[in-house]
């Protein structure tokens, strides 16, 4: 079996929300430049139908698996006979996941969910349990989404077992972002005493392609984010415990806005960690490269590389608090949309998120404690 090639495109959207009708326009407007350009597969961002924010609004952008974004997805891929990638809301008997699906041109799919839900996007969405490899006619494919990607584990799940990988994202620049106050004063996010950053779509997603020895389609957003913060008191108040300061704020936090735009990275990464194509301007955009897959699949040989662009604290926020602290709003949210029987939690539930956010944190802190002597 000798190196295949394989022309791929991957699409960048402006992710202000609006309505799912015309973001679909927009989206099939980008599909056919893809088409017109010889792409064979096409990947869209994270949730490329609404747009992303955090506001109660979700809870009724969530659509079923015969709804009308996995139509048009079903029909786009048939209708050019490509491969069509891209994420949305998706409910799933009497739960909200954030799914990526992938669609063959015979109609046929496959369905990742997102592992990992990005801090107040535990308010929106469960998180899903399992990897997902498309065995399709172009190859077997991985799947990731967004924060996904910031986890080594997530990746080391595919390596070895896939000819190349889509991650599809929609990740606002947090650390670098404004809160906007209801009387327009600003103060930036990280002047709180939240340091936390991120950026696990830059050098270190191009690191993991090279680990892993196949390529990356990487689509991204673009645009200005901007949204209220569920759970917004806690969320501001307890790093203002660090700029006493600043406490007088805290009554207004619910009302205030965060703003902060998009990290520019969508691009197609090569085998070697290299980036060939990218998406140079802000705004919708797409580019296509030609990928070549190897003749077997690749097995890393060595470790994989740490990250090295996010920090201890993000993740201690994004994966332990966070689920503990969101998983009553979810709940209320979703119940309140789609009916009474939606996220079911029982007392045991319950006490297991509360006795894994003290293990994590108690895990977390002995670790920082061990790792400075």
């Amino acid at each position: 079996m000798t190196p295949r090639k394989l022309k791929v495109a991957t699409v960048q959207m402006d992710a202000t929300p609006s309505p799912v009708d015309e973001r679909l326009d927009r989206a099939e407007r980008l599909v056919n430049d893809a088409v017109r350009g010889g792409a064979q597969l096409v990947v869209l961002p994270e949730l490329f139908n609404t747009g992303y924010d955090y506001t109660p609004a979700n809870y009724a952008r969530s659509e079923a698996i015969d709804g009308l974004t996995v139509s048009w997805m079903r029909d786009m891929a048939a209708d050019h006979q490509i491969y069509l990638a891209g994420t949305l809301m998706l409910r799933d008997v009497d739960e909200v996941y954030n799914s990526a699906l992938l669609f063959a041109p015979d109609g046929q799919y496959w369905r990742y969910d997102k592992q990992f839900p990005f801090l107040w996007e535990r308010a929106f969405f469960r998180e899903g349990h399992r990897p997902t490899i498309a065995k399709t006619e172009l190859g077997d494919i991985g799947l990731l989404i967004c924060w996904d990607a910031a986890h080594p584990e997530a990746w080391k799940c595919y390596a070895g077992q896939v000819d190349m990988m889509l991650v599809m994202s929609s990740p606002p620049r947090i650390a670098s972002g404004e809160l906007v106050w209801p009387d327009g004063a600003r103060m930036r996010f990280n002047t709180l005493g939240l340091q936390s950053e991120y950026d696990f779509t830059g050098p270190d997603m191009n690191t993991r392609a090279a680990w892993m020895q196949v390529p990356v389609v990487h689509a991204s957003a673009s645009g200005a984010f901007k949204s209220p913060l569920p759970l917004a008191q806690i969320s501001v108040g307890v790093p203002m415990l660090l700029r006493p300061s600043m406490w007088s704020r805290w009554k207004e936090a619910d009302t205030a806005l965060l703003e902060c735009g998009y990290a520019p990275s969508t691009k197609i990464i090569n085998d070697q960690g290299e980036v060939i194509a990218h998406v140079e301007t802000d705004g919708d955009g797409c580019t296509l490269a030609e990928i070549t897959l190897a003749d077997k699949k690749p097995k890393p040989e060595r470790y994989q590389p740490p990250m090295q662009h996010t920090d201890a604290l993000t993740y201690l926020f994004a994966d332990v608090v966070a689920p503990a602290l969101l998983a009553p709003i979810y709940q209320r949210g979703v119940r309140r949309q789609w009916g009474a029987e939606m996220a079911p939690m029982d007392f045991s539930t319950r006490v297991w998120l509360w006795t894994t956010m003290a293990a994590a944190l108690l895990g977390f802190f002995t670790g920082r404690k061990l790792g400075d002597k």
